[in-house]
C-alpha cells in the first residue's frame, strides 16, 4: 500500500470517527459531504440533509445572521467560532460553533462545528442563578432598609417616653437601674438604625465608606446594645485587642459583624452551660485579623462546609433561628475585598477568622 493511499484512509477515518460535525459545503448553500456525527446530532438522514438548503435546518431566529456570515464565506473570508442554532428533527435546539474556510476556486466550504449545547445550558443556569442573587440581594437591602426606616418611629416615641419621665419620684435603686439599661437600648438602636438607613440610602453607589475604627469602642457599643441579653445569658466574653487595635473597615458594618457573632454564640451555647466567647485581634503575616471563637454547638463541618455562610441556611433547631446571621457577616466581610475562614466541630465550639484587605 503506497503512503499516498494510507494518507487517504487515515483522512477519512479522521472523517468518519471525530466527534465534531465535518461538513464540506457548496457556495450554493447545500451540503456536498457531511460526517455520521451531524446525522447523529440533528436527526435527520443523510439524504435528507443533501436534499435541502443548509439554512432550512437553522433555527429560525439565526437564520439571517448565518446566511449573512455565508455570504461573507463566498467573498473568501473564513468564519471563526461563529455560534449559531440548529433545529433537530424532533423539534430540540442544538448550539454548534462553527470554524469554516473557503476554497473560492472550487465554491466550497470545509467546516468544523463543536456541539456547544451543554456549555450553553450551563450558561443560562448560571445567569439565572446570578439573577436570582442580584434580585435577593436587592430584595434583602430594600428589606432592611424599609425594616430601619419603620423602626425608628417607634424607638424615638420610647426616647422620648424616657425624656418625660420624671425618675426622682422613682426610689427603687433596682428599677432605675432597668430604666437607664432600656433607655440606654433604645439609644443605640437609634444610633444603629440611623446608621443603616443612611449607609443603604446610598446602595446603588460603588464605593462603601470605610474609615479607621477602634475595635474595641465598636464591640463597646454593641455590647451596651445588648447588655441586658448578655447578663441574662451570663455570657462570657473575653476581649483582646492589644496587638491590633484598628482596623479600616465601614462602621456599620463591623458592629453588624461583632452583633451577630455574639449573639449566635449566646444562641447556640452548650445546654446548661453559660456562653464563653474570646474575641481578639492579631497581625498575621501582615494580615490583619479578627478572630472570633466560643464553646458552642459547633458544626459538623464535613456535612456544612459549603453551606455554612449561605443565605437562610439553619444547622440547629432553635425556635429563633432564621439563618441569616452568617450570611450577613460573610457579605459583610467579602464586599470589602475581605475573607472569612471558619474553624470547627460539632459540641466544641467555632473559630471565625476574618481577614481584613486593607
Amino acid at each position: 500500500m503506497s503512503a499516498t493511499t494510507n494518507n487517504k484512509f487515515n483522512l477519512e477515518l479522521f472523517f468518519e470517527l471525530s466527534p465534531d460535525l465535518i461538513c464540506i459545503a457548496g457556495f450554493d448553500g447545500y451540503f456536498k459531504r457531511i460526517n455520521p456525527i451531524v446525522s447523529k446530532t440533528l436527526g435527520y438522514t443523510n439524504e435528507e440533509l443533501f436534499a435541502s438548503p443548509i439554512n432550512s435546518f437553522v433555527f429560525i431566529d439565526d437564520q439571517d445572521i448565518t446566511a449573512k456570515n455565508r455570504k461573507n464565506l463566498t467573498q473568501d473570508a473564513p468564519l471563526l467560532n461563529f455560534e449559531n442554532r440548529y433545529l433537530t428533527k424532533s423539534g430540540e435546539i442544538v448550539w454548534l460553533s462553527w470554524t469554516s474556510m473557503p476554497i473560492r476556486s472550487q465554491e466550497v466550504v470545509f467546516a468544523i462545528a463543536k456541539n456547544i449545547t451543554h456549555k450553553k445550558q450551563m450558561d443560562s443556569d448560571r445567569n439565572k442563578l446570578l439573577a436570582d442573587l442580584t434580585q435577593t440581594n436587592a430584595d434583602l437591602k430594600q428589606l432592611t432598609y424599609t425594616t430601619s426606616h419603620d423602626l425608628r418611629s417607634p424607638v424615638n416615641n420610647l426616647l422620648l417616653a424616657f425624656d418625660l419621665m420624671d425618675v426622682s419620684k422613682i426610689k427603687d435603686a433596682e428599677a432605675l437601674e432597668y430604666i437607664e439599661v432600656l433607655k440606654s437600648a433604645a439609644e443605640s438602636l437609634k444610633i444603629t438604625l440611623d446608621n443603616y438607613v443612611d449607609a443603604l440610602s446610598q446602595k446603588n453607589v460603588l464605593t462603601v465608606p470605610i474609615e479607621t475604627l477602634n475595635l474595641n469602642d465598636c464591640l463597646h457599643s454593641v455590647l451596651q446594645s445588648i447588655r441586658t441579653l448578655v447578663q441574662n445569658a451570663n455570657a462570657k466574653i473575653g476581649i483582646n485587642f492589644s496587638e491590633l487595635p484598628e482596623v479600616i473597615f465601614n462602621k456599620a458594618y463591623l458592629e453588624s459583624i461583632f452583633l451577630n457573632l455574639i449573639t449566635n454564640s449566646i444562641k447556640y451555647a452548650q445546654p446548661h452551660v453559660g456562653p464563653q466567647i474570646t474575641i481578639s485581634s492579631q497581625l498575621q503575616n501582615g494580615v490583619k485579623q479578627l478572630i472570633f471563637t466560643d464553646k458552642g454547638l459547633g458544626f459538623d463541618m464535613d456535612k456544612v462546609r459549603d453551606r455554612v455562610f449561605g443565605f437562610n441556611q439553619k444547622f440547629h433547631n432553635h425556635a429563633d433561628s432564621k439563618g441569616i446571621g452568617l450570611y450577613l457577616v460573610y457579605n459583610h466581610i467579602t464586599s470589602l475585598g475581605g475573607q472569612i475562614a471558619l474553624e470547627s466541630k460539632l459540641n466544641e465550639g467555632s473559630k471565625f477568622i476574618i481577614s481584613f484587605k486593607n
